[in-house]
């Protein structure tokens, strides 16, 4: 079960009812796709299962892809890390030029038990391309070459020049829907593959994203819509902070940051628009951050999210040590029970300074859950979008970027 409780005053319906109407018609335009594949991924995962037990001696699953096509995966592999089944293959992420990276990972794997996963929705991604050439280089595995479709794979939109490529060279090609944006990809092959095949619960991930979109879409809860118009309307804040309370949260913050950033950071006419997001993690973050937040400016927004049931006791001991006694206060708490005591304690001081702020509570941290989170997260983004009336799934500033880089390394010679 998940939770989401407000602590600011909500509007009146009349306010986002046609914001409503407009969220539907989005869901049902056909336009966007990602609405829909908690219903669609079965036979992805069906696929992806299949082709596992078609290959059991893989012990590494390594996916090549960048933004979109590696932090959905990642995030729900870290979410996950408690709930993997043993036995099952290891999942690596080859994601940046930096090549002390990439030589530590590939010097993990030997090609014998590996199997690599070029990801690219576009096909055609500059970084995912130069980084699967020097992984085909280093690990001997060049395209031609005897065992080169045993060992790559690819998860591309259909007809892409990616898979064409695979095509070329009987590759097995997973295949993204047309109308599913990269960075709302999680729920489509580029993460039901990659996890499937490292044994992670892929159907209760889907199941939990429909249930989100059951809630909030078909039941109509007003959560989301309320919090999107309050981040829309908001004088000062501009800041919106994600506080998550655990270490698995972590590379989901990440994905968070790069779903909100590329999705709201958008030009409506001569106006710049964009909620700026920032990722923290509990209790670390604040011995750091948090002093800004309660005596800096009054630009942000808070959400924390909380897990009730860590299913781990780990109590504290209590163990009296010299001149520490001080602490002896939390002898006999788990180490879930302090953490959670923590979130309180901090979300109920940023509320005592008038700043908006809500709970996202999640009874425990599994696959069901870690739907549920990620398609909550899509589905908040492109409400905003919405109230802010900009084009969530486009990235024109991300696309010069990519033209002036094509004309720099062609003006190298």
């Amino acid at each position: 079960m998940v939770t989401n409780t407000l602590h600011f005053k909500t509007v009146e319906p009349d306010l986002i009812n046609a914001y409503v109407s407009r969220l539907h018609a989005e869901v049902n335009g056909g336009k966007v796709g990602y609405y829909h594949l908690p219903k669609e991924g079965g036979q992805i995962v069906q696929k992806a299962a299949a082709f596992g037990r078609m290959h059991p001696h893989f012990k590494d699953i390594v996916v090549i892809g960048i933004g979109g096509s590696s932090l959905g995966p990642k995030a729900v592999a870290s979410l996950l890390f408690a709930h993997k089944k043993a036995g099952t293959p290891t999942l690596h992420f080859i994601e940046n030029i930096d090549p002390w990276s990439v030589e530590a990972t590939l010097k993990r794997l030997t090609l014998e038990k590996t199997y690599f996963l070029i990801v690219s929705k576009s096909g055609t991604t500059i970084e995912t391309i130069s980084l699967a050439k020097v992984v085909m280089a280093q690990m001997g595995c060049l395209p031609g070459s005897f065992h080169f479709a045993d060992h790559f794979g690819v998860i591309t939109d259909e007809n892409s020049p990616l898979d064409a490529f695979a095509k070329e060279y009987g590759l097995s090609a997973f295949h993204i829907p047309q109308n599913v944006g990269g960075r709302f990809s999680v729920l489509s092959a580029v993460g039901l593959v990659p996890l499937t095949l490292c044994g992670y619960d892929s159907k209760a991930l889907l199941e939990g994203a429909d249930a989100c979109k059951e809630t909030y879409v078909e039941q109509g809860d007003e959560a989301i819509m309320q919090k999107a118009y309050r981040y829309a309307i908001h004088k000062q804040a501009s800041i919106n902070v994600l506080f998550s309370y655990a270490d698995a949260f972590r590379e989901f913050n990440a994905w968070y940051t790069q779903l909100w950033a590329e999705s709201l950071g958008k030009k409506h006419g001569y106006a710049r628009m964009g909620l700026t997001p920032v990722g923290l993690i509990g209790s670390v973050d604040q011995h750091s951050f948090l002093q800004l937040i309660m005596e800096g400016p009054k630009d942000k927004t808070v959400t924390f999210i909380k897990i009730k049931n860590f299913n781990k006791p780990n109590p504290i001991p209590s163990i009296k040590l010299p001149f520490l006694d001080k602490a002896d206060y939390t002898a006999g708490l788990s180490m879930g029970s302090l953490l959670n005591a923590q979130c309180a304690a901090t979300m109920q001081s940023i509320v005592q300074e008038g700043i908006t702020t809500d709970l996202i509570e999640i009874d425990t941290l599994d696959a069901w859950h870690a739907g549920y989170l990620m398609y909550y997260y899509e589905l908040l983004t492109s409400t905003c979008g919405l109230m802010l009336g900009i084009d969530t799934y486009d990235q024109p500033g991300v696309e010069v970027g990519k033209r002036i880089l094509k004309n720099v390394l062609g003006a190298r010679g």
